[in-house]
């Protein structure tokens, strides 16, 4: 079967999934995403079981009911094969896998049965799947999703069998033998309709390919492909996981570990499912849903836990002025060093958040790792405030490996144009700054527009900054010591050079260019004059009314 046909069978799968909540009354409802995202969770773990079963056991593969011919094994040789599986594979009994639930259908009580069958698979894997809150509760990996079908207990039924028969047409076997490129573009596809800004205090924009590439390759660039080995990667704003995959992919799924924090519940949801996709199933119990600025959950000891590589989507604005006074602590303050946002008057949303993201990611960076986060073009060139405190302190410290400024609209869903800051600690004497946004295509997307990179444009920006070039009109390399004293600006333009063009005229060319321009200029004078007549004759007509 080919590669675009399955895809296709994954993607039908989503859509008749929907299409079954829709029917009940959950198109777009705020619980349809957990019933989408659950139901897609249980099938790729049942499937995931059966692939590492018929690959221990090659004789089970050939069977024309697998199931059957498991169970009929002696219980030392059933042992043997549950003992032998990964440890990032579930552990799921013969009656809770879907082809056994199917058989079972037309039992009165289906849902229940489905729902139970659900609560125990989450109860007997909460070691490997559960995420944990940031007060070390678990969130465990399914809910009752049939009570989230309002009607009889028979309506309830009737929805179950529906998902069921849509799970039954698909195997997702083949789904493990796929490469990275295969499930981010599932993932998004996934969650298309799920990661709008539509709730939860963090804004849950699902960060551009392009952009979760880009990060990716200058932080591991290709010459280190293959080298980098147990290191730790982590998010403080995880969001659905986009970033992080991305760096994982380039490290290497198997040579790192991830660690992230988000205080959506939803996004976490998402989150779980992403690693359980792009086998990293070993990092689930690094993934917390809380407050990283309020209650960071990852500590060695007291002090914060820091990290090989960092990247991060962090929100801008949000208003935290619930808990802002709370910040303030001894153990916050070397961490929030150039200060906390004040609470303004009026629009208290509009409270720059990013910033104390930005402080926490610096403090949470081992001595020679390396960060990518995406902030607010605006932040590059603040003249004054925390904004120029945390640059000052990226440059004098040598901090700051680079800058790209990106395409406005890169991101459909906000008209913010932004920039990706780049951190290598201690690495370099200059940092290398480009501007590109001039690249990419102009989209319609929805209501929205977006701009999208090519494939190449993407390379154009990674090779730059990796080979630490000067383009014309497109970046520069500047030593610390001439950012500093630009008032620490980042910006690339600020940076290029300035051409003047000569011409050589004659002096009857220079005597008609000068005649044209006092022409034009007599012209504008007579217009001026003409203008104030005309506005005094107004002023005496309110005088004589």
């Amino acid at each position: 079967m080919k590669h675009t046909s399955y895809q296709q069978q994954t993607r039908d799968l989503i859509d008749g999934l929907k299409a079954v909540c829709a029917s009940n009354g959950l198109g777009n409802d705020g619980n349809e995403y957990k019933i989408i995202v659950q139901t897609f969770l249980y099938k790729l773990l049942c499937d995931k079981f059966a692939h590492e079963m018929k690959q221990l056991d090659p004789k089970l593969t050939d069977a024309a009911d697998w199931i059957t011919a498991w169970q009929k094994l002696s219980k030392g040789k059933q042992q043997d094969l549950e003992d032998g599986l990964p440890a990032e594979t579930p552990r799921l009994t013969a009656d809770q896998l879907i082809p056994s639930l199917f058989n079972r259908q037309g039992e009165p009580g289906f849902a229940k049965l489905f729902d139970d069958t659900l609560i125990a698979i989450a109860a007997a894997n909460s070691d490997i799947f559960a995420v944990k809150t940031d007060d070390g509760e678990n969130v465990p990996l399914f809910d009752r999703l049939s009570e989230y079908v309002t009607g009889s207990a028979d309506k309830r039924d009737q929805f179950c069998r529906a998902m069921f028969n849509k799970l039954v047409g698909v195997s997702f076997e083949r789904l493990f033998e796929q490469k990275y490129d295969f499930y981010a573009a599932l993932f998004e596809y996934l969650i298309k309709d799920y990661n709008k800004d539509n709730g939860g205090k963090y804004a849950e924009y699902y960060t551009p390919h392009a952009v979760a590439t880009i990060m990716a390759d200058i932080l591991v660039p290709q010459d280190l492909r293959g080298k980098v080995k147990n290191v730790i990667c982590y998010d403080p704003a995880s969001g659905s996981g986009t970033l992080l995959m991305a760096l994982a992919h380039a490290v290497g799924e198997s040579r790192c570990s991830i660690w992230s924090q988000d205080i959506s519940q939803k996004s976490s949801s998402l989150l779980r499912l992403n690693l359980v996709l792009n086998k990293l199933v070993h990092s689930i119990p690094n993934v917390t849903q809380g407050n990283t600025i309020l209650h960071p959950v990852h500590k060695d000891g007291k002090a914060l836990k820091t990290f090989d590589y960092i990247v991060s989507n962090p929100p801008f604005k949000m208003d935290f002025s619930d808990f802002r006074d709370d910040l303030y602590s001894d153990a916050n303050a070397t961490r929030f060093f150039a200060g906390i946002p004040n609470v303004p008057k009026k629009k208290k949303d509009g409270m720059a958040i990013y910033l104390l993201f930005i402080q926490h990611i610096i403090a949470s960076l081992k001595p020679g790792g390396k960060a990518a986060i995406v902030v607010p073009t605006g932040f590059i060139t603040a003249a004054s405030g925390i904004e120029l405190r945390i640059r000052q302190k990226l440059v004098n410290e040598k901090m700051i490996a680079g800058v790209v400024s990106m395409p406005s609209n890169i991101f459909a869903t906000t008209g913010t144009s932004v920039s990706i800051l780049f951190l290598d600690k201690g690495a370099h004497d200059s940092a290398v700054l480009i501007d590109a946004s001039a690249l990419g295509e102009k989209v319609k997307e929805g209501k929205n527009q977006k701009t999208l990179l090519s494939g190449a444009e993407e390379q154009r920006i990674v090779e730059t900054f990796n080979a630490r070039e000067a383009v014309e009109d497109f970046s520069v390399v500047v030593d610390y010591d001439a950012i500093a004293a630009k008032n620490y600006s980042l910006s690339a333009g600020q940076y290029f050079e300035v051409k003047i063009e000569y011409t050589d005229l004659t002096p009857a060319e220079f005597s008609a260019k000068v005649a044209v321009y006092q022409s034009n200029l007599a012209g504008m004078f007579e217009q001026s004059r003409e203008l104030e007549l005309s506005i005094l004759d107004k002023l005496r007509g309110l005088v004589h009314a």
